[in-house]
């Protein structure tokens, strides 16, 4: 991928997975706190949470997730049916990424994962 603004500081990591347990509203809640708690992000609003409550594809259902931080934002994605997790940490500034992978895999109790930096 061709970097278009280099002189604009971005770090992307995707985090998928499997997760263990249930998940709602006050889990992906709890997951932003601890997630900014551990790595040093600084929110500056609520975190927006959405669930389709049975609308669309049963295969779809689950939750829809965004926390602004000062340098950028979260976005969580969640299959309930299906115990899988999306998650794209962005920032304008450096963070470590295998703390953040391994910070999301603790609390998501997820025995396998992947990750991707972009």
């Amino acid at each position: 991928m061709e970097n278009l603004a280099p002189n604009l500081k971005r770090q992307r990591l995707l985090v998928e997975g499997f997760l263990g347990g249930d998940v709602d509203e006050a889990r992906v809640k709890g997951y932003f706190k601890h997630l900014c708690k551990k790595m040093g992000f600084q929110a500056y609003g609520e975190p927006i949470i959405h669930s389709p409550n049975g609308l669309g594809k049963e295969e779809n259902q689950g939750y829809d997730a965004f926390l602004p931080l000062i340098d950028s934002g979260i976005s969580v994605y969640i299959w309930s049916g299906s115990k899988f997790f999306s998650i794209i940490i962005f920032t304008c500034k450096d963070f470590d990424e295998g703390r953040a992978v391994e910070v999301t895999k603790d609390f998501w109790n997820a025995d396998k994962t992947s990750h991707m930096s972009f």
